[in-house]
Parts: C-alpha cells; sequence; structure tokens
C-alpha cells in the first residue's frame, strides 16, 4: 500500500484555505488511482513518487499547481495537459478550485497513465544540447536596471542558461506592464541576495 508522509499534512495545513481542499482532493485522487504511490517533499513542495518521481502538487498565494513529471510523453486523449508549463503554472494551468481540475473519472485515468510509464521504465527524452547552449536574448530594459546594481548584475552573468532563462520567462511573460516592473523589482533584489528564480521552492 501506499504510503503519506506527515510533512504532506504539515504543507497543506500552511497553505491558504482556499487552497486546503484542492490539495486534499488531488491527494486522495492520487491514492486512489495509483494505491502504491508514495508520498514525499522535494524542492518545498509535495511529489508523489512511484517507482520513480510520477507527479507533485503545490500551492501558492492565489492558486495551485499540478504537474506530471512525464507529461511531454504522456498520452493526451482529452487535450487538457498544457506539456509547456512548468513550476507553478502547472500542467493544468492556474487551479484556483477543484473545478479547475478534470472530473475524477479522467483525472484517475491521466494518473494511471503516468503511473504506467513508470512500471514500464519509459525514460524522457533527452534534452538537446543545441537548445540548451542557445543565445539568450536579454530585453533591453532588463539589462538597463541590472547595470544600476553590480551585485545583481555580476551573480545573473555568473548564471547557467537554465537558470538565466528561468528569470527571463518570468519577467517577459508578464501580461501587464505594471506586473513586468514588478517581476523586474524582485528579480534585481533576489539576483543581489545570490538567489535562484524559484528560491523559494529550493529544498531547504
Amino acid at each position: 500500500m501506499g504510503k503519506r508522509n506527515p510533512r504532506v499534512d504539515v504543507y497543506m495545513s500552511k497553505s491558504q484555505d482556499f487552497a486546503k481542499p484542492i490539495l486534499e482532493y488531488i491527494r486522495e485522487i492520487v491514492h486512489k488511482a495509483c494505491p502504491d504511490v508514495e508520498e514525499t517533499i522535494k524542492w518545498g513542495f509535495p511529489h508523489f513518487d512511484y517507482k520513480g518521481m510520477m507527479c507533485s502538487m503545490a500551492s501558492f498565494k492565489q492558486h495551485c499547481a499540478f504537474n506530471f513529471w512525464k507529461a511531454l510523453i504522456m498520452k493526451d486523449p482529452e487535450k487538457i495537459l498544457d506539456i509547456k508549463r512548468e513550476n507553478s503554472m502547472g500542467h493544468f494551468g492556474k487551479i484556483v478550485s477543484i473545478k479547475n481540475l478534470p472530473k475524477s473519472k479522467i483525472f484517475i485515468q491521466y494518473i494511471k497513465e503516468a503511473a504506467k510509464l513508470n512500471d514500464n521504465n519509459v525514460k524522457l527524452p533527452a534534452k538537446s544540447k543545441s537548445k540548451e547552449n542557445k543565445e539568450l536574448v536579454i530585453p533591453g530594459y532588463f539589462t538597463n536596471k541590472l547595470k544600476k546594481n553590480k551585485k545583481a548584475s555580476g551573480y545573473f552573468y555568473k548564471l547557467s542558461y537554465y537558470y538565466k532563462k528561468e528569470y527571463l520567462q518570468w519577467i517577459t511573460e508578464a501580461k501587464t506592464d505594471k506586473t513586468k516592473d514588478k517581476r523586474i523589482q524582485d528579480a534585481i533584489e533576489w539576483l543581489a541576495e545570490g538567489k535562484y528564480r524559484n528560491w523559494k521552492y529550493e529544498k531547504k
């Protein structure tokens, strides 16, 4: 049988009130679909492992997120997976209520598909080195802000391609100028402190 982890209980208890029923629902669905699943905390949020990493959930100030570890190679008969989404957005987009999640029957179907991939030891395709080495385009408005803070600038340019990309995507995907300005302000502050974009969710 599966194993529940008390650290997940603590995580859920500290989440926003709106998030608690969402996280509890996801937890129950995952255990129902995969009885042998084991819970753990990785990078600061709950993961469900079954013969390796399978899926995860997280709560934020205004939304929750759910991710499949192998979403890229999963079957998607209902066309509900957004495989381009990563980290805080999740493969079901921003979840603010249980209604944003697939119906239980469909949700279970997808979790069983994820478990089957692990049963069969199906691996994710290797990342293309050419993509990882592709030169990033840094917007001028962000470069100008970096120039005004030597600590932030020095740390940013020492980051790997992946960590630079995390910051740049977060900033450039802002839908309003107000949001973009706030993200730039936060980015400069975090970079000056030597932090990655997702430092809040790193395993301590």
